[in-house]
């Protein structure tokens, strides 16, 4: 979409309380995703709206919970739904939604049939949870281990040890992604994908083709490598939240709920201004 002064209006968030914050054609595509009030009991008093800016004011800004501002509600509050929302895939499901809503407006078929795994190594805190030690990036911590389309799209995410080589987090990651895609089933990857032991370890959740991309040897500095750059973009899109910056949770079930809220806000922010 080319800016315009039109559009710069349209998508302006000067007006908002934080830059995080929701705009009004972004809550539309997100609204009708959220759960509909329980039948029995009290009646919803809570903004959902509300709770999802704070939700996305954590993830923006990376403060802690406790940092929330009083504008926001209750910080149990807030917490509650995230956890509620972890928990239950609500937020796995927003996302696979967004994910073919996007697609579909890039004019590609809702489910992809090919796609790009890739890792990250983040370090940890004193949190404590899941760690180990990554030897090629020396970094102690975990791997937020993902797999996207040709689109740059989040399809598949596993958060496991730094201490786990590629090859073996990858079949993890690809059962989640057989599970939402069921067509897709070409993979390209980077050289810690090759070998026959992932070969071997796929035949158990159907037929897979893995393309490794290799960088060149005779290449000097910077290469852009066909296919691999577009899960690396991902990555960095995703590093924009600074919650992200490092792995700040005791559980993976949390780590990989921030990941997955990054990229909604992402994707959320992409299909608002088409």
């Amino acid at each position: 979409m080319a800016w315009t002064e039109l559009t710069r209006r349209q998508h302006a968030r000067e007006g908002d309380k934080y830059a995080s914050d929701l705009t009004d054609a972004e809550w539309a595509l997100l609204a009708p995703l959220m759960p509909p009030p329980k039948k029995t009991g009290r009646p919803r008093t809570t903004c959902l709206r509300d709770v999802f800016d704070a939700i996305l004011y954590v993830a923006t800004t990376g403060c802690q919970w406790r940092m929330l501002p009083n504008d926001f509600p209750p910080v149990s509050t807030v917490r509650g739904y995230f956890y509620a929302w972890r928990n239950d895939g609500l937020l796995e499901e927003m996302n696979r939604t967004l994910v073919e809503a996007a697609r579909l407006a890039e004019g590609r078929t809702a489910q992809p049939t090919a796609g790009i795994i890739d890792s990250q190594s983040v370090k940890t805190t004193e949190s404590g949870g899941i760690r180990g030690y990554d030897v090629g990036k020396k970094i102690k911590g975990r791997k937020r281990h993902i797999a996207t389309d040709t689109l740059g799209l989040l399809v598949g995410l596993v958060v496991h040890s730094a201490g786990i080589q590629d090859r073996d987090g990858a079949p993890d990651v690809l059962k989640r992604v057989a599970a939402r895609y069921p067509t897709l089933r070409h993979v390209f990857a980077d050289g810690g994908y090759a070998g026959p032991k992932l070969r071997e370890a796929l035949k158990s959740i159907g037929h897979w083709t893995v393309q490794i991309v290799k960088r060149s040897d005779t290449a000097e500095g910077f290469e852009v490598l066909p296919r691999r750059w577009v899960v690396e973009r991902t990555l960095a899109w995703l590093g924009r939240c600074r919650r992200l910056s490092k792995d700040w949770e005791k559980s993976i079930a949390s780590a990989a709920a921030w990941v997955t809220i990054a990229h909604i806000r992402r994707v959320t922010r992409l299909l608002a201004r088409q």
